[in-house]
């Protein structure tokens, strides 16, 4: 182990291994930290997409045209049922930038290690370089690094703490973003439609335009037993939407649909978006936020960034006034997103156990009233 980097820190409970580090060891085994259950191994209950389908994909190229928004919304409305998972092409962010912001990326998980140290994190707000989840002592961990970093809103943004190097990175993630914003504003509109809301019901329960928003540049090297690890363990987003730009060269992403995983194959060019709690929580469960995993690869390392659009942390969230009604009373308790992520920040990955924990016992539960 004297060729691999450790970092000691009051803040976590135990050293820090970088995966990249255990990786490039030519270790052909596993480090028994990262060996799951055999219940929670990849192979278990695992669907290839053309035995059950992928998640649509729904191209928005006729957002703007009122004769096809129509037949868009429902789709991402259906979508958002049965699947709480869809792709978008024509949406928007320039390709151009997709892969560009890709290969900056790239290029910083393969600098001098000395150099991603400077970013080095901690699970007080996880911003900066990191290698784990939750500080949970004695935890299985997942094979996996990454880089998180906030957006939104202003006054936590700060350039001095991404990356330099590439000289590109900061700068072209920046605009990434920008982008992306966007985008999600479309998807909010479509979501709280097809929900039969106002079009800016959602968006004024986020905050309006003081909203939440980071991104998480994850990194998954190659493995030499990938059938007993997992590069992120089951999950269901804690935010509000998650927009996501998958590696085109190796498919990592699993679905769960019903009691299987299903691998998603990703559309050159487009996002792979999914609801997250927040929605489900606004929506009375209408909108379900789903579980979700990475599977990493013997033969290929694999990059992918998942932008977080999330309510403002200090607003309240509950169910919409709209959506309760005496047969379908409000199924959530009202919680603040700070809070209702303290959870993930202590345990790490936990299914949906974070979302059950915050089921209404009461009937009685004041919906929130935003109107649009």
């Amino acid at each position: 182990m004297s060729n691999l980097v450790q970092l000691q820190s009051q803040d976590w409970p135990e050293p820090i291994v970088r995966v990249q580090s255990l990786s490039q060891s030519g270790s052909f085994v596993l480090p028994p930290t990262y060996i799951k259950p055999p219940s929670e191994r990849p192979c278990h209950n695992s669907l290839q997409t053309n035995e059950v389908g992928d998640i649509p994909l729904i191209d928005l190229s006729g957002f703007d045209d009122e004769a096809l928004r129509g037949g868009i919304f429902d789709a991402v409305g259906k979508a958002c049922k049965e699947w709480g998972f869809f792709q978008v092409v024509n949406h928007g962010v320039s390709p151009r930038l997709m892969r560009a912001v890709k290969a900056a990326w790239r290029e910083f998980f393969h600098s001098p290690q000395e150099v991603k140290e400077e970013y080095a994190n901690s699970p007080n707000t996880y911003e900066g370089y990191g290698s784990r989840l939750g500080v949970k002592k004695g935890a299985v961990l997942d094979w996996s690094d990454y880089f998180f970093l906030h957006y939104r809103p202003h006054s936590l943004k700060d350039h001095k703490k991404w990356p330099a190097n590439p000289s590109s990175c900061r700068e072209e993630t920046e605009e990434y973003n920008k982008e992306v914003v966007n985008l999600c504003g479309k998807i909010m509109k479509m979501l709280s439609v097809t929900l039969g809301l106002g079009e800016k019901y959602l968006q004024d329960c986020f905050g309006g335009e003081d909203i939440g928003a980071c991104l998480r540049v994850n990194y998954y090297p190659k493995c030499p037993q990938p059938d007993l690890t997992l590069g992120i363990s089951p999950h269901s987003d804690p935010g509000g939407i998650t927009v996501l730009l998958p590696d085109d060269n190796v498919s990592g992403l699993q679905v769960r649909k019903g009691d299987s995983w299903v691998t998603v194959k990703p559309v050159s060019d487009a996002f792979i978006v999914n609801i997250g709690d927040q929605v489900q929580i606004l929506s009375n469960g209408i909108y379900r936020s789903v579980e979700h995993r990475v599977i990493v690869n013997s033969g290929k390392e694999r990059f992918s960034l998942a932008f977080f659009y999330n309510p403002r942390s200090d607003l309240l969230i509950q169910p919409s006034k709209l959506l309760v009604t005496p047969e379908r009373p409000a199924m959530y308790q009202p919680m603040t997103f700070d809070e209702y992520r303290l959870y993930i920040r202590t345990r790490g990955p936990q299914g949906k156990a974070q979302m059950d924990s915050l089921k209404s016992t009461s009937n009685s539960t004041p919906p929130c009233n935003t109107m649009s």
